[in-house]
């Protein structure tokens, strides 16, 4: 979450113009880099900016009131996300949601009103919201304490927004200054002292075996003056907060000091928590509105080392890619021309190397019908995935717009059913395939039903557990009717299109006999060609890999869509680029089956990131609890299953590219 076709053709005789590529390729690396800090500096569609003034000067285009709202609560320790109002917090009694999209209700996004309501320009101190008592004989206060106390152990973070900017909070920490989107409900002291969280940078938290509850905040909000002209009319531009704990002795005689918010792990006796807050607001003139969500990429953690290893693993990549290129192209065109002026040697009886499957090297593989259906879905992903980059790249799925990213990438693939059924009925029929139909269900119906069958064993554990991650019934229908009202019907379209064109054309033809395959030596047989033909691959990404798994489970925000969206391209390139030496290789061992081997080549980068995924689990995650296990790892097979389909299709349709040009520029008895 953030903010913020390239075709590869080479002419063998021609290298030379492969390193100007790789330059433009590293020029556009640097623009879409430059992209990121440039992001807010205009206005993105659908986001216009708020004027606030005094109560005073209050008029229909200028608000003096500033609303606080509360978003879902979550937690690096659990995958459980629960709505604000699940924990016996301060309530809003005038309670308003703001209307949601499909990718904040799928990502279990509620935003909601709080009771903190401020106006513009006004110092508050010390002011209480509300007072929260807990009675040690009720049952139902009981539950409500635990439960906070579950909360606070497992370190659930606040998540505020004021004027759709979320509110920051910042502190020093060894590494110096730390900046999050979020603030803990509290902190622990465990039995033998131990401080947890926060509690390690308050030294006054010291008692073991004690909840430290943060029941007061300190609130800064930062504003930039419209104009000269518009005196009095300003736009804000920041919010920070710093969260306190102290327990109020007398709520009626409020003083926002004293010792801190104690509750004791066997607490038995009545507890009364009375939540304040103070506010103060700030003039800078140097922020601008439209650049106003910089100082929140600014103060993200790692951003410089993100920015290093981004453009060192760039470099390397490019380096590698060109060297592969340039090592295939040059043994390639040597292979023509020696089989080319071998055609016209007397001398020469028989043919050798990779020209001896001719007659074999387009025979249909076993299972086509499936093969086709993963193809069709592969290219229904591979365009979603770029359009929404794209999109992303440029802003116009910035984090000021909430859940646009999820929203754009699920109307893509639903309305992208066409070019599925197309490519996947088109290549079923060139693989000499008859039951068109058949091949349509399998294109419509498989890969999005594993989707959807994990999907909705994820939402049962979601909703036995009461997170607001969990989806409605109503919304699981919603889903249910765009794929088979929309995304089915369109499939059929592409299908019943695809079949009525002409299969692709074969540069030679195939013989009746199948040709017998030599021995293969240990690295030529494809399990092993297959292991190494995801190693580059994955190694293009998996920087970036670390930088989106911490946004998804460290929920850290992710902004680089500019160096991600030239990641993907150097992605597209390595995948072809190691599928076709490997095919190239093969083919010159005398072995024809390639179909197959060309998709899991390059799908096998997706075996890499699920072994990654489940070292990130174990190392850099602090999840507890069976069912967020299941969670996690519930979400990274769907995530491997999409990355298997576009990454497969990348690798075959660049192989079957190949085998055809190379095929038809040999003169073939």
């Amino acid at each position: 979450m953030g903010t913020h076709g390239f075709r590869v053709g080479t002419n063998p005789c021609r290298l030379r113009l492969a390193l100007p590529g790789l330059r433009w390729l590293l020029a556009l690396g640097l623009l879409l880099g430059l992209q990121v800090t440039r992001s807010a500096a205009f206005y993105l569609p659908g986001l216009a900016p708020v004027n606030f003034c005094e109560e005073a000067r209050e008029t229909a285009t200028c608000k003096s009131s500033v609303a606080l709202f509360v978003n879902r609560l979550d937690s690096a320790e659990s995958v459980l996300p629960y709505e604000y109002n699940t924990f016996d917090f301060c309530q809003d009694s005038e309670k308003r949601n703001p209307s949601e999209n499909l990718g904040q209700i799928l990502f279990g996004e509620r935003i909601t009103s709080s009771p903190y309501k401020f106006s513009f320009n006004k110092t508050e101190t010390c002011k209480k919201v509300c007072v929260k008592s807990y009675d040690s004989e009720n049952d139902d206060h009981k539950r409500k304490l635990a439960f906070l106390k579950k909360g606070i152990q497992l370190n659930y973070q606040h998540h505020w927004i004021i004027d759709n900017m979320p509110v920051i909070w910042c502190h020093i920490i060894e590494d110096g200054k730390y900046c999050t989107p979020g603030f803990p409900i509290g902190c622990f002291i465990t039995k033998n002292g131990i401080a947890k969280d926060a509690c390690a940078i308050r030294p006054e938290f010291n008692k073991s075996n004690t909840f430290y509850l943060f029941n007061h905040v300190d609130i800064i909000i930062t504003y930039h003056k419209k104009s000269e002209r518009n005196w009095g009319i300003a736009r804000l531009v920041a919010a920070r907060l710093d969260p306190q704990s102290y327990k109020h002795s007398d709520e009626n005689h409020l003083t926002c000091s004293g010792p801190p918010m104690e509750i004791a792990r066997e607490h038995t006796e009545n507890l009364s928590v009375t939540y304040t807050y103070s506010v103060r607001f700030e003039e800078n003139k140097s922020i601008k509105w439209a650049s106003r969500w910089d100082y929140i990429l600014e103060s993200m953690p790692h951003t410089n080392i993100q920015w290093f290893s981004i453009m060192n693993s760039f470099v390397i990549v490019l380096f590698l890619s060109g060297m592969v290129a340039m090592i295939l192209l040059r043994t390639l065109h040597k292979d023509i021309i020696r089989y080319n002026q071998a055609s016209f040697s007397e001398e020469i009886q028989e043919d050798f190397g990779w020209k001896l499957v001719h007659g074999d090297v387009f025979r249909p593989p076993r299972n086509r019908m499936l093969l086709s259906a993963f193809l069709g879905q592969g290219i229904q992903v591979l365009i979603m995935t770029f359009i929404t980059l794209f999109l992303a790249c440029f802003g116009f799925l910035s984090p000021a717009n909430r859940g646009a990213l999820m929203t754009c990438a699920v109307v893509l693939w639903v309305l992208l059913g066409t070019p599925a059924g197309y490519v996947s009925a088109r290549m079923y029929k060139t693989l000499k395939g008859v039951n068109w139909k058949s091949n349509f269900l399998l294109t419509a119906l498989l890969c999005p039903s594993v989707v959807f069958v994990d999907f909705f064993f994820i939402n049962l554990i979601l909703w036995v557990e009461g997170s607001s991650a969990a989806i409605s019934f109503g919304t699981l229908i919603g889903i249910l009717a765009m794929w088979f009202g929309i995304s089915v019907p369109l499939t059929f379209l592409g299908a019943y299109l695809g079949s009525k064109k002409k299969q692709f054309r074969c540069p030679v033809h195939t013989n009746q006999i199948p040709r017998h395959i030599p021995q293969q030596s240990f690295f030529t047989k494809p399990l092993f060609g297959i292991i190494i033909g995801g190693v580059l691959p994955f190694g293009c990404i998996f920087i970036q890999l670390f930088f989106i798994l911490n946004s998804i489970w460290s929920h850290q925000m992710y902004f680089m869509f500019g160096f991600l969206f030239l990641v993907f391209i150097i992605l597209l390139i390595t995948c072809s680029e190691a599928t076709v030496l490997l095919c190239y290789f093969h083919l010159c061992a005398e072995d024809y089956h390639w179909w197959w081997r060309a998709f899991f080549t390059s799908g096998f980068t997706a075996v890499y990131l699920f072994i990654y995924a489940v070292h990130y689990f174990f190392t850099k995650l602090q999840i507890t609890g069976i069912a967020s296990g299941i969670l996690y790892f519930g979400y990274t097979m769907v995530m491997v299953l999409i990355f298997f389909l576009f990454t497969g299709t990348i690798g075959f349709f660049s192989c079957f590219w190949f085998i055809t040009k190379i095929y038809s520029v040999v003169k073939v008895d």
